[in-house]
């Protein structure tokens, strides 16, 4: 199976290959981006002088569907690697990411060429470096922290996780709640037979839809506040998110309780009493210096800086070097007995960065076509987009499999360009958030909300997911995740939304 596997990825590549190929063609044809880029190097001087980002951004236009065949590609991967040939999967899974990037970033560079090095530098420079430092020092403080003490695993004691997981999501973020907390209910429930449901529970609540109060808790969200949205205007959608998080915690605990009665008890019982109780707390301070980190990055502007014609904001680079110099700082002083108790190991952070450094890569025509609005190939998506139910499940759909950060900007300036076009950014806010309240609420709970709905709609989703695994659990397939969990349950809750709120 392995074999068949792998020369369907082979012949899929040629194709598609083949494929980008007849753009270069077309494209010298019409005297267009080829022509004009191939010998002059005036991609790179117009980077040079900040115009590339502008070309790329027209490139929306040009890509067509296909092109997003490798983003397919490594999410298939993903989903049926791990069952077809497991083996293969672990050790190799850096190499089939790698594989699909070069797909696309190959072809993409010798059509495109300068414009399209940039494009590439951009998501890597802007998006992704700062995306890994973020969950790296997350991951690293948060394994710092050992909550010690016995936990029964009961459906009472996981509801009480899940609950303050929820309630902390939205101001240590997501990722920083997941790996805070994670490894106490896997601990709680080390015991138990039945306890997937419980991991897949936590994803959708403590990873997902407990970031919806404030631009700390997910990306989205955060890049809203940069645009000015109000820091605490996301309290708007308590009532959603409370809506969601109410029926999630009911159904959760009669599935538990249904579950913790076909339990053999005599697990819980041979487990040794210990008291509870918190090591390694100083690096709450840690993690204060990561929300202190972000806050500053995006209340404080102190211009930019050229990075290979990549333009960043210093408050960006300051906010990384102070997230990389707090999770030395809990490395450095943190025991190596409380990161053993803790079962604290690489693995799953080194999986999220392989693994997103190619989805990161084979996203950016998808990007690039959200982007070009009705200009792109998804014109019918964007054109179609009317009401607030729209952009509920407009936002949120794409934000399953796409990054959900660009996928909320691109439907909150649609937003911005279908009530106020012509006016000023800095203008418009205000007056969608006083006259048209309802589409940015929507497009705000799609995109956080409805990246529960896949692995790879959230970064923690994943990480969670790692480390769950590498505790001995055998969590869902991607494709087990959503038909089992988050179609049958999330989806069903995010219709009785829609006509409850939207």
């Amino acid at each position: 199976m392995k074999k068949y596997v792998i020369m369907l990825m082979t012949v899929t590549a040629i194709v598609y290959a083949v494929q980008v190929g007849s753009i270069a063609k077309e494209a010298v044809k019409k005297g267009a981006t080829t022509a004009e880029h191939q010998t002059t190097g005036k991609a790179d001087a117009d980077i040079a002088h900040g115009s590339g980002h502008d070309k790329g951004e027209s490139l929306g236009t040009e890509l067509p569907l296909w092109t997003v065949l490798p983003f397919a590609g490594i999410l298939l991967s993903i989903a049926l690697f791990p069952l077809l040939a497991p083996q293969f999967w672990h050790h190799h899974y850096p190499k089939v990411s790698a594989f699909w990037a070069l797909v696309f970033a190959i072809p993409f560079i010798f059509v495109f060429k300068g414009v399209a090095g940039h494009e590439i530098g951009h998501i890597y420079i802007i998006d992704y470096i700062p995306f890994i430092i973020l969950l790296w020092s997350l991951f690293t403080i948060a394994g710092g922290i050992y909550i010690k003490g016995t936990l029964k695993g009961s459906p009472a004691v996981n509801t009480i996780i899940l609950i303050i997981g929820t309630a902390l999501a939205s101001w240590i973020g997501t990722t920083g709640a997941s790996m805070l907390l994670i490894r106490p209910i896997l601990r709680s429930n080390a015991w138990r037979v039945h306890k997937v449901h419980t991991i897949v529970f936590f994803i959708f609540l403590v990873s997902n839809i407990g970031g919806a109060l404030t631009p700390l808790g997910d990306p989205p969200l955060f890049l809203g506040f940069l645009h000015g949205v109000p820091f605490f205007w996301t309290m708007h959608i308590l009532p959603e998110m409370l809506f969601v998080s109410a029926i999630l915690l009911v159904l959760y605990f009669i599935i538990d309780t249904i579950y913790y009665k076909r339990e053999d008890k005599t697990g819980i019982q041979a487990v040794e009493k210990e008291p509870l109780g918190i090591e390694g707390w100083h690096n709450f301070i840690f993690l204060g210096g990561v929300v202190v980190g972000v806050l500053f990055s995006g209340l404080v502007k102190m211009g930019q800086v050229n990075i290979f014609g990549i333009h960043q904001t210093v408050e960006n680079l300051i906010k990384d070097g102070i997230l990389i110099v707090m999770a030395l700082l809990s490395l450095k002083t943190t025991k190596d007995a409380i990161r053993k108790a803790n079962e604290f190991g690489w693995a799953p952070i080194l999986e999220v960065g392989y693994l997103f450094a190619g989805i990161f890569m084979t996203i950016i025509p998808a990007l690039l076509i959200l982007k070009a609005g009705e200009g792109g190939a998804l014109a019918i998506l964007i054109k179609s987009t009317e009401r607030p139910a729209h952009y509920f499940w407009a936002s949120g759909s794409l934000s399953s499999f796409l990054d959900n950060a660009p996928t909320y900007l691109t439907f909150f300036n649609s937003a911005l360009g279908k009530f106020y076009p012509g006016i000023a950014e800095a203008q418009a806010v205000p007056q969608l958030i006083v006259k048209n309240v309802n589409y940015l609420a929507a497009i705000s709970a799609g995109s956080v909300f409805m990246g529960a709905n896949t692995y790879i709609g959230n970064a923690p989703n994943f990480m969670v997911k790692s480390i769950a695994e590498e505790a001995g659990i055998k969590m869902p397939s991607f494709f087990g995740y959503m038909f089992k969990y988050s179609i049958p349950i999330l989806v069903v809750i995010f219709i009785i939304v829609t006509f409850v709120f939207f």
